[in-house]
């Protein structure tokens, strides 16, 4: 009889016992799915809010600049295009998307009063557009095909984003001198100094336009260059403009810098019986700036080049470089551009 009653007792207990087991591990499991679902959710809404807060509505009112003529050069043809839409392909353009972000909202900005400035004063230079894609004209551009297809395709939509962003975080903001859109000329790398419009181009002065002085620029590429000629085709060269040039090369003035510019390139440069320019002999020879040291070495002329570009207004390697140092766009752009204001149009 005892053994009976031991034998119920024990039965209840394990009847009793295995829902609790069951349900204990149930809880556990549910526990951590929850925990996992959870965690899964706030990742998701992360990400989500990172997406968010990284697009910019492009929404801004330009009024009569909303929408621009563009001539593609090559094709003489003219689209109308959106201002900012425009800007994405002048940007990708015009500066590496490897530069800092506040680099290209400067050149986003810089672009758009270039743009601007452009409309306003074009005098039917390209009769019914506002502006055209040529940079030895006006400031080149590309478009997001084929910009996108020269990257590799799993940065593409990083770059492209990237690119987007500097335009629509900067969208409405132009540059202005009393009031008025500024002619805002950039290059790609000054060589330490920028350069005054007059030395450069002669007539009339841009006092927003002066020369400054940027540190950094010498650890890009486009800093230094050479070019070796040899004296027959130095001679060749000159002659095709300048059918009476005479020189000695047996003399050792026969090349002579006689006057340097504020910005540190050749204002006049003495070759044989000639006087020129810098910028004359810049031209001539295809050299990347006229901040150049010239040499002869036995039967050849040696340029060597610091710079690129005409080296007037905002430098790009120095904006890149600027960016480096902690400066913002709006710095940078006060940095190269003298007594001027940013203001929404």
């Amino acid at each position: 009889m005892r053994k009976i009653i031991l034998s119920l007792g024990l039965l209840i207990f394990v009847f009793f016992s295995i829902p609790i087991i069951f349900t204990s591990r149930k809880v556990q499991i549910t526990s951590i799915e929850t925990n996992i679902l959870d965690n899964i959710g706030s990742q998701e809404n992360l990400e989500n809010q990172n997406n968010i807060e990284n697009q910019v509505k492009n929404d801004y009112d330009y009024k009569k600049y909303s929408k621009i003529k563009l001539l593609h050069s090559e094709e003489n043809k003219i689209e109308e295009i959106g201002l900012d839409e425009y800007l994405y392909g002048v940007v990708s353009a015009e500066m590496p998307v490897s530069f800092e972000k506040e680099a290209l909202k400067a050149q986003a900005v810089v672009a758009r009063t270039y743009t601007i400035y452009k409309i306003s004063n074009n005098d039917n230079k390209h009769k019914d557009a506002d502006i055209c894609d040529d940079p030895g004209c006006c400031q080149a551009w590309i478009s997001k095909e084929d910009r996108i297809a020269k990257w590799d395709k799993e940065n593409q939509e990083e770059y492209w984003g990237k690119i987007k962003n500097a335009v629509d975080e900067t969208q409405g903001k132009f540059i202005t001198y009393n009031g008025k859109p500024i002619n805002a000329f950039f290059h790609a790398n000054s060589g330490g100094a920028t350069e005054t419009p007059v030395n450069v181009w002669g007539g009339t002065e841009y006092p927003y336009l002066q020369t400054v002085v940027t540190s950094g620029e010498d650890a890009y590429s486009q800093y230094h260059s050479e070019l070796l000629v040899s004296q027959k085709e130095f001679k060749e060269i000159i002659q095709n403009v300048h059918s009476d040039f005479k020189i000695d090369f047996s003399k050792d003035d026969c090349i002579e810098i006689i006057e340097y510019t504020d910005g540190n390139r050749v204002k006049e440069i003495k070759v044989g019986n000639l006087n020129l320019s810098g910028v004359e002999m810049r031209n001539l020879f295809n050299l990347r700036s006229a901040n150049f040291k010239i040499t002869m070495e036995e039967d050849n002329i040696k340029f060597e080049v610091i710079g690129y570009g005409h080296g007037v207004g905002m430098s790009q390697t120095g904006a890149d470089s600027l960016a480096k140092q902690g400066k913002n766009y709006e710095e940078i752009i006060h940095h190269y551009y003298t007594d001027v204001k940013i203001e929404n149009m």
